[in-house]
């Protein structure tokens, strides 16, 4: 709890614009959850409202880890303000456009039906392109650099930016087929909130675990070097077969998915 605590104040103090943008998706997802039970319209199966719902929670924690770790890089301020407002006003934009499409319940992703609907979804394409554009500059500056962290985390750091620019590829590969299943049409059963089929392949599941990559891994080498008192290689190579083992995993996921298999059928 105490960590937890420490990384709400370090974003809050040394990254306020993306602490504010973080405040403005728990706000939206506040929203979001009272019009699952206020709303009683229904899309693809699902209520309006969820969508945006996950998608606030999740854009939140991604805007509140790029927070804490830009403050881990020896980035002038300068440089760092720079960073933090192109992600912060790029996904600001973004869960605008998806919380704006669940008022008016329609879908946000996939959506070609009319002009509006069209240049929202190719807005959304492009805000997701330099988000993209974003993880690849920290994945080069932290190969470059000596980041403010034991080399344990600074491997799991890189390997988790790898990893989540992995799992926005498979973002891509929905955009390429316009659709998240795979074997049938959207909208079918699936797993409660999270809705991933349970009938057919859903290439969200990859998705879903490749953009949490970049909290999963170094939290996984932050615990490893408080808790095992080994040497530094140890760390390392333990940290990089958990990382290979987490990116084996959403390849397998995406592999499933492609093949038309749910991860559970029900």
């Amino acid at each position: 709890m105490k960590s937890i605590k420490n990384v709400f104040k370090t974003v809050r103090t040394k990254s306020p614009i993306l602490y504010g943008i973080f405040l403005f998706h728990a706000v939206l997802a506040l929203i979001s959850l009272v019009g699952i039970f206020i709303d009683d319209r229904v899309l693809m199966g699902i209520n309006v409202w969820i969508k945006s719902f996950k998608f606030s929670i999740s854009g939140g924690i991604y805007i509140l880890t790029v927070g804490y770790l830009t403050t881990l890089y020896p980035f002038s301020n300068r440089k760092r303000n720079i960073v933090n407002n192109i992600v912060s006003w790029t996904l600001a934009i973004e869960i605008s456009i998806i919380v704006l499409q669940a008022a008016r319940g329609v879908k946000s992703h996939y959506n070609q039906s009319n002009l509006v609907d069209g240049l929202l979804f190719a807005a959304m394409g492009i805000l997701i392109s330099i988000i993209v554009m974003t993880m690849v500059f920290f994945i080069v500056e932290t190969i470059r650099l000596r980041m403010k962290t034991s080399r344990p985390v600074q491997w799991a750091i890189l390997i988790g930016w790898i990893v989540v620019l992995l799992g926005s590829w498979v973002g891509g590969q929905m955009i390429g087929q316009m659709a998240h299943n795979v074997g049938v049409a959207d909208g079918g059963e699936g797993l409660p909130i999270l809705n991933w089929s349970t009938i057919a392949g859903d290439l969200r599941v990859a998705h879903f675990f490749g953009l949490h990559g970049i909290q999963i891994i170094p939290l996984f080498a932050w615990n490893l070097t408080k808790r095992w008192n080994t040497l530094e290689r140890n760390r390392i190579l333990l940290t990089v077969l958990f990382g290979l083992a987490y990116a084996s995993w959403i390849a397998f996921t995406f592999y499933q998915a492609k093949q038309g298999m749910p991860l559970v059928r029900v």
